[in-house]
């Protein structure tokens, strides 16, 4: 081999070292980027608070309504009704009177459930809670006596004037139906005998209106009825209740309405 090819193969080595050497040094010279780490969580995580549960609460139950008697004894029937009547507001907000027939007596009420008066009543001098198709229509002095019946019911009422001009109050108009003051066209009749008196085995007379003491029209139903007029109810006194009206006990219902409230909460959990 000659020189000059000895000192060509010396300087390639030379040139395979220098490559070699070269990352070392660079390396050394040149400090390496840190790399960034997530931090690390030592201990136990934070504790989160629950959100709290918030359980419905139910309105109050509404307590029972009872119609104010006063000072008087009505029947099981008359007060069950009066009741019902103020609990559920089938009055409408308006003065209702409640008659009952087998005690002969007129209870009315402020639309709140007050008593305002109270007064004994002629009935019709028939027995029934039904009136006979068309007896409204038809001459008094034709009507017999089976179908002079003061009807049961529900009626809305209001003042009007009868057919002589005077003033009463509409109960059922197309059976002709009213309460007025009592009259007196027939002494042999003793009508205001018959208020008079204590007992209601006297009172039935009429051809079906219901009659009252002249006073307790002109101070107690008039006013009360002639704005906005009221509801008459007359309790039966043949047919059961439930067939005439759709009552139900208040203070049963204010059980019922109470447990429901207790129950409603529960329920949301």
């Amino acid at each position: 081999m000659k020189r000059s090819d000895n000192f060509t193969v010396l300087r390639f080595l030379a040139t395979l070292a220098a490559a070699a050497i070269a990352p070392a040094l660079y390396a050394q010279q040149v400090p390496a980027t840190p790399v960034e780490q997530p931090p690390v969580v030592t201990g136990s995580a934070p504790a989160i608070a629950p959100e709290p549960v918030v359980n419905p609460v139910a309105p109050p139950a509404q307590p029972a309504r009872h119609a104010e008697f006063g000072n008087e004894n009505p029947s099981r029937v008359a007060r069950h009704v009066a009741d019902w009547v103020l609990d559920s507001g089938d009055n409408k907000a308006r003065p209702y009177a409640v008659v009952d027939k087998k005690a002969a007596r007129v209870y009315l009420f402020e639309a709140d459930g007050r008593l305002r008066g109270a007064a004994p009543a002629l009935l019709g001098i028939a027995i029934g809670d039904h009136s006979a198709p068309g007896v409204g229509d038809r001459e008094m002095s034709s009507i017999p006596l089976k179908d002079r019946t003061t009807p049961a019911g529900r009626f809305e009422a209001g003042i009007g004037k009868n057919f002589s001009g005077k003033e009463i109050l509409w109960v059922d108009y197309d059976a002709a139906i009213s309460m007025h003051p009592v009259i007196n066209t027939k002494p042999a009749e003793r009508r205001p005998h018959r208020l008079a008196t204590e007992t209601p085995l006297d009172n039935r007379i009429s051809f079906g209106c219901i009659n009252v003491p002249i006073p307790f029209f002109k101070t107690i139903v008039s006013p009360a009825f002639a704005t906005y007029g009221g509801v008459v109810y007359v309790l039966p006194e043949v047919l059961p209740l439930d067939k005439v009206f759709t009552t139900y006990d208040v203070d049963e219902r204010a059980r019922l309405r109470a447990t429901q409230a207790e129950i409603a909460p529960a329920i949301g959990k």
